[in-house]
């Protein structure tokens, strides 16, 4: 009865409201994590319709079934979906699910935001669909090269679609991956210090740090090339001081990255599902995380893999070659990691692991692929081919569709709390295995025949023929295997017997709870001792679900759950999470209308979505905290601990702390194009620099200077971030040459709005804390409020600085 008491107790604080009203106001990560994976699924879905037309397209020479310009749609949009709108939204939804209940906590530290990336992907994605519906849709590849997608060749608003749509679900990727982050660092159940964390949340910790450092660059193309687009700004215009292949170098800072990106989530489920299937503990776990760490920080030195016919140095083609290569190793500590388990154990042929089999043979295959296309000279024969495609596929597809259809079989029951007990699934695998390989090996041979990619057409007599149709029946035949797949897992929604608590026997928290869990996840807080808690405690669940562990009593009607120490895991603090809320589906909105706005070509109407963020962020902000001091309370089996709203280090800092990190990768990635402009472009150095003025230079430095102060009070430093921000309008105003003449006034002209709009930023943070503490407000006064103020004017005061030095370096070494 004691059990029975609690649940209905947290249900009545952590459950959604009945109605329309309640679903949308939501903040609750399992019915977030689920609706974003159903929502990938049905992008998927449309990617694979879309797919089956290319085939069809393919299937004989000479076709007429649809005409070259509805082709470069049909495989843009593909791209695009496949990439942006299924892979990384789809292992957000499962991180966003799961790894609260791995890690032994009662939400993620953000709901508020989760739920505001769940709104700005549905929006994004659904701009890009529209394209489709409407015939305009992204017709310059996936990639979206220049000058194919500048406005000579493209004048139509198509790029717009992708360039404003993939910019929104950016955003989305953005605030999760900083959810996902501090979610890991600091909410995990007490003793989960570093080394006794589930192997699925190391790779998410990596990817997601991953997406921080990956993502900017793509965002900062995306805003230049509009800007060259709307305005005339000559980033990529060789004629007018730009460069072409700076969009490239951009995008693939992102898009090798995102390889990875897309593959370690897969590749954490993979670790988790293997154990349990062999039912021995996974060999070399601290090998696997150091090859983790290691895949993260090889990746970044890999764009210019992707780059190897533009004509780059032959100094830079032997390391990026070397560097490709290289990658090759810490992807094989995991596959022998994985072989070393299941050879140590006794694998149980379930579903699951058949799934992981073709996991397996399919991604060493597009490994093996992938050592080819590194090498130089193979590249330059097969670049841009058919075989660069099935490469592409066997990575992607073998990498992360085998690995989430065997997860989807592994935590169904958790979903449905319901037992797998049908046999469609293996049927269903068979046809998509089967058709994959048909599909895609078939296409390496047509584009060692010389075929090349993202044709509509091709001559009979060429030897294309047999190979494409046999691609195109593969095709069918994977996709006939997806819909099995679909009604399988549809009868065990609504037919299959209840499953038991824990159907696998496996060790992690995840199935310490019910099934489906309940809003709260787990009654009470376990500690943890080891890696397996589940394996060393069998009785463990039964003891949460009567209160026997942290945080069993609700009070205050507050959704708590614990914070700990990074590494050690020792309690820190008490989190208390915010409830659910229309701000997030209110902000989202607002964001959404002001790209909708610039793709409509309204820009003076965008100030008025702009102010409006500003007034729900200080709103979002406003209403959390608590005015009263509580000091420590207890927290169940004789602790005590402070809440968050009282500690200097709480969630909300460290959410600043990295989405710092993700401003200044964009940052970063502007200087770079700076310099790439400057060292290759032509036309460099301009006929007009701005002029060395050193009024101005000490201006902004004086002004630096006094907002870096560590006063009391926003005086000061507010009047400091006004100077430096008058320094930055004036230099960009009266000294700056025009940034329609020349790629370097373009770049002056971003570089100042990037610092100008900073400064004015850290000055509302500023007034916010001085407002917040004003108000009397315990996280204003003790708490990390200040901190966070500060942390957002340092920034803002090293932006200016740099800024103003990058703009006026030229003059000065002229």
């Amino acid at each position: 009865m004691k059990a029975l008491r609690l649940h209905r107790a947290f249900e009545a604080i952590w459950g959604t409201p009945a109605g329309w009203r309640g679903s949308l106001a939501t903040v609750n990560h399992s019915t977030l994590g689920v609706r974003l994976m159903v929502t990938a699924f049905v992008f998927f879905l449309i990617g694979g319709v879309l797919a089956m037309l290319i085939r069809a397209q393919l299937a004989t020479p000479g076709s007429a079934f649809v005409g070259p310009e509805i082709y470069n749609q049909l495989f843009t949009m593909h791209g695009s979906i496949m990439m942006f709108l299924f892979a990384i939204p789809m292992f957000e939804g499962f991180a966003i699910y799961m790894l609260p209940k791995m890690l032994g906590a009662r939400d993620l530290a953000f709901p508020r935001m989760t739920a505001y990336g769940w709104w700005c992907y549905l929006f994004g994605g659904s701009m890009l669909l529209v394209s489709m519906l409407l015939g305009i849709a992204p017709d310059a590849g996936w990639f979206l090269y220049t000058p194919l997608s500048s406005k000579p060749y493209s004048p139509g608003i198509n790029s717009d679609f992708w360039l404003l749509g993939i910019t929104f679900v950016e955003i989305s990727a953005i605030v999760t991956a900083v959810d996902i982050i501090v979610s890991i660092l600091k909410l995990r159940a007490p003793g989960m210090s570093l080394d006794r964390m589930p192997l699925f949340a190391w790779y998410m910790l990596v990817t997601a740090a991953m997406m921080l450092i990956g993502f900017p660059p793509l965002i900062l193309g995306s805003i230049l090339l509009e800007l060259e687009r709307a305005f005339g700004w000559p980033f990529f215009e060789a004629a007018r001081g730009g460069d072409s292949l700076l969009w490239q170098h951009l995008f693939w800072l992102f898009g090798h990255p995102e390889v990875y990106i897309i593959f370690l989530p897969a590749a954490g489920a993979v670790s988790t599902i293997i154990p349990v299937m062999a039912r021995t503990p996974i060999l070399g776990y601290g090998w696997i995380v150091a090859a983790i760490l290691a895949l993260g920080f090889l990746s970044f030195g890999l764009w210019v893999h992707h780059m190897f016919t533009v004509g780059i140095p032959h100094l830079a083609l032997a390391f990026f070659s070397a560097a490709s290569t290289l990658v090759a190793v810490p992807t094989g500590v995991q596959i022998f990691a994985w072989l070393g388990t299941l050879w140590a154990g006794r694998p149980q042929m379930h579903l699951p692991m058949l799934y992981l089999i073709g996991f397996l043979v399919t991604f060493v295959l597009g490994g093996l692929t992938g050592v080819m296309v590194a090498m130089v000279p193979f590249d330059w024969q097969a670049h841009d081919t058919a075989f660069i495609t099935a490469h592409l596929h066997y990575v992607l597809v073998g990498g992360f569709v085998f690995p989430m259809l065997a997860a989807a079989y592994y935590w169904l029951s958790h979903f449905t709390g319901r037992r797998y007990s049908y046999t469609l699934g293996k049927a269903a695998f068979w046809l998509i295995f089967i058709g994959f390989h048909l599909t895609f090996f078939l296409m390496h041979l047509t584009g060692l025949l010389g075929q090349p990619r993202r044709i509509d057409t091709y001559p009979e007599g060429v030897g294309w023929t047999l190979y494409n149709l046999l691609s195109s029946v593969g095709a069918f035949v994977m996709a006939t295997g997806i819909a099995l797949f679909i009604i399988d897992v549809l009868l065990q929604l609504f037919h299959a017997p209840r499953a038991p608590r824990n159907p696998w026997r496996a060790g992690t928290l995840e199935w310490a709870m019910m099934q489906p869990p309940p809003s709260y996840n787990i009654a009470s807080l376990p500690q943890v001792h080891d890696r397996e808690p589940l394996e060393t405690a069998p009785d463990l669940a039964l003891s949460l679900a009567r209160g026997e562990g942290y945080l069993a009593l609700p009070r205050n009607g507050w959704r708590e759950t614990l914070a700990v120490d990074t590494k050690s895991g020792r309690i820190d603090h008490i989190v208390v999470l915010p409830g659910n809320s229309l701000l997030p589906l209110g902000t989202a909105l607002v964001t959404g209308s002001f790209f909708l706005l610039v793709l409509l070509k309204l820009y003076p109407w965008t100030l008025l979505p702009l102010a409006g963020l500003v007034v729900l962020g200080w709103r979002w902000a406003w209403v959390l905290g608590d005015k009263h001091a509580h000091g420590e309370l207890p927290i169940g089996r004789g602790d005590h601990a402070p809440i968050h709203a009282e500690v200097r280090d709480s969630p909300g800092w460290w959410g600043s702390v990295f989405l710092s990190i993700a401003d200044g990768s964009l940052f970063a990635a502007l200087i770079f194009g700076h310099a790439y402009l400057w060292t290759v472009a032509p036309n460099w150095p301009p006929p007009a620099l701005v002029t060395a003025s050193l009024p101005v230079v000490i201006a902004g430095l004086l002004g630096a200077a006094l907002a870096a102060r560590r006063s009391s009070g926003v005086t000061v430093t507010g009047a400091g971030l006004g100077l430096l921000l008058t320094a930055l309008l004036l230099t960009a105003f009266r000294l700056a040459p025009s940034p329609t003449s020349h790629a370097y006034g373009a770049v002056v002209a971003v570089l100042l709005a990037y610092a100008a709009l900073h400064a004015a930023l850290a000055l509302v943070i500023c007034c916010f804390a001085r407002a917040r503490r004003r108000a009397g407000y315990i996280a204003a006064i003790n708490g990390a409020e200040p901190r966070i103020a500060r942390l957002w004017t340092d920034y803002a005061v090293a932006a200016g600085a740099i800024a103003l030095a990058c703009t006026h370096l030229p003059a000065l070494l002229s």
